[in-house]
Parts: C-alpha cells; sequence; structure tokens
C-alpha cells in the first residue's frame, strides 16, 4: 500500500473518531483495532502497522478507494429530511424503500457527518443479546457486562446523557420477532430522549400489517410506536441517474442515457456501469 493511500486512510480516520466523540470510543467500534493503533496512525508513525491492518481499518470506517461519489437525489432529499427531524425532535420513524434505491449508502454518509448518530445494518441470525452487542460496538461503549439487563442499561444510559441521539436500524426487516419485540422495550425507555429510524424495503410494512391481521404479539404496540405510517422513498428515476453519473465524472448525454437504460431503478447497477466505463477507457 502506497503513502498516498495511508495518508488518505488516515485522514478519513481522523474523521471517523471525531464523529465517534474520541479515539478510544472509534477503537471501541471496530473489530481487532486497538486504540494505540489509531493513535499510530493520527500520529503518522507507519512504521510497524502492517498492510492487513491498515486494508482492515479502511474497510471499516468507511474509505473508498475508488473515490465514489455520492450524487443528491430525491431518496437522500427526503432521507436527510427525515433523518433530521427524527434527530432533532426524538422521534421514531420508519422507512421503506426498494432495494438499490441507495437507502444505505445516504444514511451512511449523513452519520458520517453528525455527532451521536449510529447507523446499524441489521442481519437476520441476530438474537437479543447480539443486536444489543453490535448497537453498543456501534456506540463505541465497551466493559458495559455480559447480561442482558446490563448491556440495555449501557444502551439507555449512554443514549440518555448524550445531545439529540439517533439510532438508525437499516435492513430492519431482516431482525427477527424477538429483537422487534425488543424494540418496544429500547422506545419505552428512550421516548423523548433518543430518535429511531427503521429503514427497511417495502417488507417491513408488510410484515408489520400481516402481523396485525393475524394479531401477533407485538406487532400492533410496533406500528404505534412508529406512528401509524410509513415514509416510503422514490423509485430512482432518469434525473437521479443522471445526477449520479455527473456527479462521477460522466457528462456525455449518449452514455448517461445508455447507463439508464441498463440501471432498471437500481443505483447499484448504476455503480457498476460507470465503473465498468471508467476501467474501459484507462485501459
Amino acid at each position: 500500500m502506497i503513502k498516498e493511500q495511508k495518508q488518505r486512510i488516515a485522514d478519513r480516520l481522523r474523521e471517523y473518531c471525531t464523529q465517534k466523540g474520541s479515539q478510544n470510543k472509534a477503537a471501541n467500534s471496530l473489530n481487532g483495532v486497538s486504540s494505540a493503533t489509531i493513535s499510530a496512525i493520527l500520529s503518522g508513525k507507519w512504521e510497524l502497522i502492517s498492510d492487513e491492518m491498515w486494508r482492515g481499518v479502511a474497510s471499516q470506517i468507511g474509505y473508498d478507494s475508488q473515490e465514489w461519489n455520492l450524487a443528491q437525489t430525491r431518496v437522500s432529499d427526503k432521507l436527510r429530511f427525515t433523518l433530521e427531524n427524527a434527530k432533532d425532535n426524538s422521534l421514531v420513524l420508519a422507512v421503506t424503500g426498494y432495494a438499490g434505491c441507495g437507502k444505505t449508502e445516504s444514511i451512511k454518509r449523513y452519520a458520517e457527518q453528525h455527532l451521536n448518530v449510529y447507523h446499524l445494518c441489521c442481519s437476520e441470525y441476530w438474537n437479543r443479546r447480539t443486536f444489543m452487542q453490535k448497537l453498543l460496538q456501534c456506540m463505541g461503549v465497551a466493559g458495559c457486562g455480559s447480561t442482558v439487563s446490563d448491556m440495555m442499561d449501557s444502551i439507555i444510559g449512554t443514549l440518555k446523557s448524550q445531545h439529540r441521539p439517533l439510532v438508525v436500524l437499516d435492513e430492519a426487516d431482516k431482525l427477527t420477532d424477538q429483537v422487534l419485540y425488543f424494540f418496544i422495550s429500547l422506545y419505552n425507555s428512550l421516548e423523548g430522549h433518543c430518535g429511531i429510524v427503521m429503514a427497511s424495503t417495502p417488507y417491513l410494512e408488510k410484515r408489520i400489517e400481516r402481523g396485525i391481521r393475524l394479531q401477533k404479539k407485538g406487532y400492533e404496540e410496533i406500528y404505534s410506536r412508529l406512528g401509524r405510517k410509513f415514509v416510503k422513498l422514490d423509485v430512482i428515476n432518469g434525473e437521479d441517474i443522471a445526477s449520479v453519473c455527473v456527479a462521477n465524472g460522466i457528462k456525455e448525454r449518449s452514455v448517461i442515457r445508455e447507463i439508464s437504460q441498463e440501471a432498471d431503478n437500481d443505483l447499484r447497477r448504476v455503480k457498476r456501469s460507470i465503473w465498468q466505463r471508467k476501467k474501459t477507457n484507462r485501459a
């Protein structure tokens, strides 16, 4: 790894530490990275840091070696407004949008730019304990005890001590019923102190509606705490795709039209098409 890449990673790490609140909190939020390693990177003492460690740090702090530029789209605008509203007013909201509309990247960028915003990408294999461990790690909290009660106390205590915190549960439709039920307890303890946003595909709305229809435990309570409403994001259109293309150096109208035709309303496909063309031009 060349010196210029390391410097860019170090610069991004410095921003990451600022967003997390301290070097110790940043280290607690990363896997396999000590506060001593972070200190060495930020102070320019790189001699004993392996390339594997550099890559491990880079992958966890949101450093993109391809230098992808996020563009302003209808989805990013609506998400920014929704997240800001939830953060400033300690609201609990649910946001749904189809896969590939740019939810995760927009949320990630918002979290990078604001203090006390915790972006947690959920997985279907999590139980309550795993969920709380991941949330505490995301918050940069260590040594909080091993019982569910201890972890819950640490989560609540940390968030209540902060100014306008926001927790964003990305891909919330993957959470099991057990963890969704736990959301009720989280809401009850943090109401008026912390914003919570669930972001997912439209499947979450259908799942909750079905749970209510079948009178499944907890689903009516979850729906009530979400304000009985889902904020729905737009499907991306040609204007959104053109904005992404221009932001990443593709300005020829004919090329933008080709990429738009290939995209199938999916920004992941747009990104792939742009990089394929850039790679071809460099070859």
